[in-house]
């Protein structure tokens, strides 16, 4: 059997994917009001993103023990590839590590150093060099080059939720006070870090639109929309980066869902882009 990968459920694949290619993903955790909320299994207020007193956390060791075991099954011992959310940002990777010291070897961790479909991303190259019959140390080598290849990039409507999530870098001072400022942020060494601001929405997604044709560099790419409860907007802004990047080989458009959305807020959209790897159907 191939080498089996795992992911968690901040990755945002749509299910035909993740089935496409076996991949396996471990929810992630809300809590609010005493109730905890697993990401992707649990039916969870529509509301919820919006919702004060709303917590999120990473899966701990003992949930990707235990889908690392189910994983190393299934494979019949050719091993496993766990793909998680940036360190930087969530404590998945860690508990991923720990998780699978248990497993001598055969459960090799890696950080994505990106969040939402990047991630996916990530996963989905491990899982293609997986098919083509490579083994575990191949299959971490390849998403470890997707991890410092793929490139994401997200517009939002406010910065309450990004300042009080703290999942932003030094550079958020520079937004200063004005919550009238639209930033573009940008996936940098695992972290979101401020690539520009502008006054309004809009021309922040023009200025992202540019910004991600620039890094496309006319070759062909994995393009993937993502967006917290606004589905026009984002397929605004996938119609206008394929009339930009010439060729589109796989398209996606997936909503953050509700952990992402904590901490983005409602209006956010975002953009991820591939370049190394297969297409594949969506």
């Amino acid at each position: 059997m191939p080498v089996v990968v795992v992911t968690d459920s901040s990755s945002r694949l749509p299910d035909s994917v993740a089935d496409q290619y076996g991949i396996r993903r471990v929810p992630l955790h809300l809590e609010l009001d005493g109730t905890d909320y697993r990401d992707g299994v649990d039916d969870i207020p529509a509301d919820i993103i919006s919702s004060p007193g709303v917590t999120t956390s990473g899966a701990n060791p003992h949930e990707l023990a235990l889908a690392y075991e189910e994983a190393l099954a299934a494979s019949d011992g050719d091993g496993v590839v766990a793909v998680h959310m940036s360190r930087r940002l969530s404590g998945t990777w860690g508990a991923g590590r720990l998780a699978a010291e248990r497993f001598h070897g055969q459960v090799r961790i890696v950080d994505s150093r990106s969040v939402g479909l990047a991630v996916g991303f990530v996963a989905v190259g491990a899982a293609q060099t997986a098919a083509a019959g490579a083994d575990r140390d191949r299959v971490y080598e390849a998403a470890i080059r997707q991890a410092s290849t793929v490139d994401s990039m997200l517009c939002v409507q406010q910065l309450d939720n990004l300042r009080q999530s703290g999942r932003i870098s030094a550079a958020s001072k520079m937004l200063g006070s004005a919550l009238s400022i639209k930033p573009i942020l940008h996936m940098v060494d695992g972290i979101l870090t401020l690539k520009e601001r502008h006054r309004t929405f809009s021309k922040a997604l023009d200025k992202m639109v540019d910004a991600v044709v620039e890094s496309a560099d006319g070759r062909p790419v994995i393009l993937g929309v993502q967006h917290s409860d606004c589905p026009d907007v984002a397929a605004d802004l996938a119609e206008q980066l394929r009339n930009r990047i010439p060729d589109v080989i796989t398209e996606m458009i997936v909503d953050l869902g509700p952990i992402l959305g904590c901490h983005v807020g409602p209006g956010a959209v975002g953009v991820a882009i591939a370049t190394q790897l297969d297409p594949f159907e969506v």
